[in-house]
Formats: structure tokens, C-alpha cells, sequence
């Protein structure tokens, strides 16, 4: 197996709550694979979450959660070795933000951090339909390096509840980070 991971993850105030319950959830349950996870919510992220889940379980988060304007987070700098950078859900202005290199906020320098570095930067892009502007600012995170993994789940599977339908989302974040799990795969037996 490879190194144990070091992951930041951000959530944005986009809709799809369920998503980032699902990443942080199933995150917790890998232990094995992962050193380190530190968290960053915008306040916008919590009132969706409030909203769309009807609880507050994102203040029992399992991982350090830092505060959005926290520029000593270990993860503002790229010598703490943070190797992943899932942002999920990933609104169209925290992407317009990282594509145009404006680190106003951690979630922003986080990325900006992961890009430099040339490390493994995961947005969860969740908007629909895309303007040019959402397109282009997509572009150029690609050319950057990073990775768009839009929120849209896939259906083969069967899945019978919102959280298994997230979890074809956030399965194919976790495997493009690098990061082993169970999960249903096209044309082979569930692993």
C-alpha cells in the first residue's frame, strides 16, 4: 500500500450537503490510509448544511476544522506536506477564485498552496447549467493541474438512498486521490 495521506478538505456554500457528509464520513472510516485531514468550512457551507441535512453534525466533524480565515493552518503552506485537496461541494466562485489565483480566504490558499506544489487539487463542482465563464475558469484549473470531478453520480450501481447516490460522487474523488476503497466498478463484481 502506498503512504499515508495528508488531506485538506474544504466545503463551499454550494448546494450538496450530502456530499460533504458522505467524503468526511467515509474519510473517517479509512484511518488506515490517511495521516492527517484538516477541514475548512466556509459559513455559507454551514447554513446549506443546516438547511439541505436539517442538523448541525458539522460541528462533531472527526478532524481538526479550522476557520476560514486561519492563515496558520498547517495546510497554508506547502512545507506542511499536504499532498490532497478535495473541495466538496466546490461552488462556481471558490473556483473562479482558485482559477484566477485570488487567496483571499484558506480554502483559496489552500488550493493555491496544493497547485504550486503540484499536488492532487479535487473540486467537486456542483452548478448546472455552465456559463463560458464556469467553463473557462474549469480550463484553466485543468492546465493548472487540478481536477474537475463534477457532482454527478452515477446510477449503475442502483443506489437506494441520497447518501449512496453522493457516494458515487465522492468514490471517484477518493480513488483519484489516490486512496483504496470498496466500491462499485463498471463491468466487475463489487470488490
Amino acid at each position: 500500500m502506498s503512504q499515508k495521506k495528508k488531506i485538506v478538505v474544504a466545503i463551499t456554500g454550494a448546494s450538496g450537503a450530502v456530499y460533504a457528509k458522505v467524503l468526511l464520513d467515509k474519510l473517517w472510516a479509512m484511518s488506515g490510509q490517511i495521516e492527517e485531514v484538516g477541514v475548512v468550512m466556509s459559513d455559507n457551507a454551514k447554513d446549506v448544511w443546516e438547511y439541505e441535512l436539517g442538523n448541525r453534525d458539522y460541528e462533531r466533524i472527526h478532524f481538526p476544522n479550522y476557520k476560514k480565515s486561519d492563515f496558520f493552518a498547517p495546510f497554508a503552506s506547502g512545507s506542511a506536506g499536504y499532498d490532497t485537496m478535495i473541495i466538496c461541494p466546490c461552488s462556481m466562485g471558490a473556483l473562479a477564485r482558485i482559477a484566477t489565483g485570488i487567496s483571499n480566504d484558506l480554502t483559496t490558499r489552500a488550493a493555491d498552496v496544493i497547485l504550486k506544489e503540484r499536488r492532487k487539487l479535487i473540486l467537486i463542482s456542483r452548478e448546472t447549467p455552465l456559463s463560458l465563464i464556469h467553463l473557462n475558469n474549469m480550463k484553466t484549473i485543468t492546465e493548472a493541474g487540478g481536477i474537475i470531478c463534477p457532482a454527478s453520480p452515477s446510477f449503475y450501481s442502483k443506489p437506494k438512498t441520497m447518501e449512496e447516490l453522493a457516494a458515487t460522487v465522492i468514490d471517484r474523488a477518493l480513488g483519484l486521490a489516490g486512496l483504496t476503497l470498496d466500491t462499485y466498478r463498471w463491468g466487475a463484481e463489487k470488490v
